[in-house]
């Protein structure tokens, strides 16, 4: 984009909102209008080499002067809007189809031109380190085949777009970054998430469409932090998501309250046209915020459609009083980026977080079990990753599996190929003289390399549960018991922190831990 200023103009409003045992101040405050002398400007999402979502509505938005005639044209089509009294604007062009690439020009006062613009799929990459997890791998962590990835990425029709990390009180309506879409190649791609740029490629080679990829993620954060205040306070159930919170800021109050009198600072600031000063702030603590994820770096996102959200999250809700609400929260999640975004059957596919040695951890089991449940909820998929994590490291060098397996998902529910993307996934158990009848979905030739199948535990009503003695394939189903359970009620699988499994069906995809209480 040749004029590469771009600012936000921010609605004005603020209120304070107390939830759950200890307030927790938040204050949304949105800048005043841009000044009555402002240049035509546009967000950084609409910048050279950007890409578009291919037979959606093109939305373009900006910010003016207050009344300011404003023309865009794109590929033939021309539309003409007028800046509200705030000095913000909007218009939907007409769907395109996939190809490019284009030019665009935005005039004013003054004309501002995006050039090089593809048409296609556009997918959101969020979620905490494993999703973050770069090409050029973290310290003590590379990527497998690393340096060989990074040197083949030459895509000229993938383009891509990292958010940088922004925790905020207040949802933005831009961020602040400077850098903007990037041409997929060696160079750009090494900072880039790998399983997002791994997914692109497949989805890219296999649908025959330009890809856009939004890396949007923060290591280390819990799924609160990730969703809008309005989504959390809503539900009173999920009062507790701001339990843990709540904690730290007991010892750091001053340090919150310090953020919020910084960020209503920069809303002056921005709406003077200024850049904010750079603020240095507690990341893990920034990071771990209700809403606050979302507030810097989901929110400018959602006036753009999309094809969908790519999602690698659990590990850093797997504690003590996260866990037992993430399975209410996480759907909440969804759902809450689907009414954002304005695309209700919007897919949303994730990861279900792999094996890793936690000690012990009933919480690794439990968080898997409600991502495994939130199947339920429509237009969802996920990629079962229990036999490719690492025992001794959190960060598995193997994303090409996890990248190929979320790709497998998208081609046969979103693309519509007729192709088997998902392993064995539990179905319902029947009872039979002392034992268990375990069935599952997607189990077309369940296989193990040993006779008795190994991961699977059975109880009574009891709830206590023991190691199956025998738990062998019939056909597609397997039969699980143990005399010391002479009347078994439920059955459960893989349910452990770093389990050993070998279970897998015909196109060797693995079974789902799970458990049938």
């Amino acid at each position: 984009m040749k004029n590469t200023q771009h600012r936000s103009a921010q609605r004005k409003t603020s209120f304070r909102q107390k939830f759950g045992r200890t307030a927790f101040l938040v204050v949304l405050a949105c800048g005043a209008a841009l000044p009555a002398s402002a240049n035509v400007t546009l967000p950084i999402l609409l910048s050279d080499h950007m890409l578009v979502q291919r037979d959606q509505p093109i939305h373009i938005w900006g910010w003016a002067e207050p009344g300011e005639d404003i023309t865009i044209t794109l590929s033939g089509q021309q539309r003409t809007i007028k800046a509200d009294q705030g000095g913000s604007w909007a218009v939907d062009l007409p769907p395109m189809k996939a190809g490019g690439p284009y030019e665009m020009t935005v005039t004013g006062k003054n004309v501002l031109k995006v050039n090089d613009i593809l048409v296609g799929d556009l997918w959101v990459a969020s979620g905490q380190s494993n999703m973050e997890f770069p090409l050029s791998g973290f310290s003590g962590a590379p990527l497998k085949d690393g340096a060989h990835e990074i040197a083949t990425a030459n895509h000229p029709e993938i383009r891509l777009f990292h958010v940088e990390g922004a925790s905020t009180t207040y949802p933005m309506v831009d961020f602040e970054q400077k850098s903007g879409w990037m041409v997929c190649m060696p160079e750009t791609v090494a900072k880039f998430s790998a399983v997002a740029y791994l997914f692109g490629r497949e989805v890219n080679a296999a649908e025959k469409v330009p890809v856009g990829l939004v890396d949007s993620t923060w290591g280390g954060t819990p799924a609160e932090s990730w969703i809008s205040l309005p989504g959390i306070t809503t539900d009173a159930a999920l009062a507790p998501a701001f339990d843990e919170f709540n904690l730290i800021a007991a010892k750091r109050g001053d340090e919150l309250k310090r953020w919020q009198r910084e960020d209503a600072d920069d809303v002056v600031t921005r709406s003077q046209g200024q850049t904010p000063p750079q603020r240095n702030r507690n990341r893990s603590f920034a990071g771990n915020t209700p809403a606050a994820l979302f507030n810097g770096m989901i929110a400018p996102l959602q006036p753009m459609h999309i094809r969908g959200v790519l999602w690698y999250q659990g590990e850093g809700s797997a504690t003590t009083l996260r866990t037992p609400i993430y399975g209410r929260l996480f759907p909440a999640l969804i759902e809450d980026w689907r009414k954002g975004w304005k695309q209700p059957e919007m897919p949303f596919l994730f990861v279900q977080i792999a094996n890793f040695n936690a000690h012990g951890s009933k919480y690794w089991p439990a968080i898997r079990e409600a991502q495994r449940r939130t199947l339920s909820l429509a237009h969802t998929g996920m990629a079962i990753s229990i036999d490719v994590g690492d025992s001794n490291n959190v960060h598995p060098a193997d994303k090409q599996t996890v990248a190929h397996r979320l790709a497998l998902v998208a081609r046969a529910t979103v693309y519509g190929e007729d192709i088997e993307y998902a392993g064995p996934l539990f179905s319902e158990t029947s009872l039979e003289a002392g034992a268990l009848r375990v069935w599952f979905h997607h189990a077309e030739g369940l296989h193990s390399s040993v006779a008795i199948v190994p991961g699977f535990e059975i109880a009574g009503a009891d709830h206590n549960f023991l190691p199956a003695t025998d738990a062998h394939i019939e056909g597609q189903q397997i039969v699980v018991s143990n005399p010391k359970v002479p009347k078994p009620v439920y059955v459960r699988y893989g349910y452990q922190d770093d389990p050993k499994l070998d279970l897998y069906n015909s196109v060797k995809l693995p079974a789902s831990p799970f458990s049938s209480e």
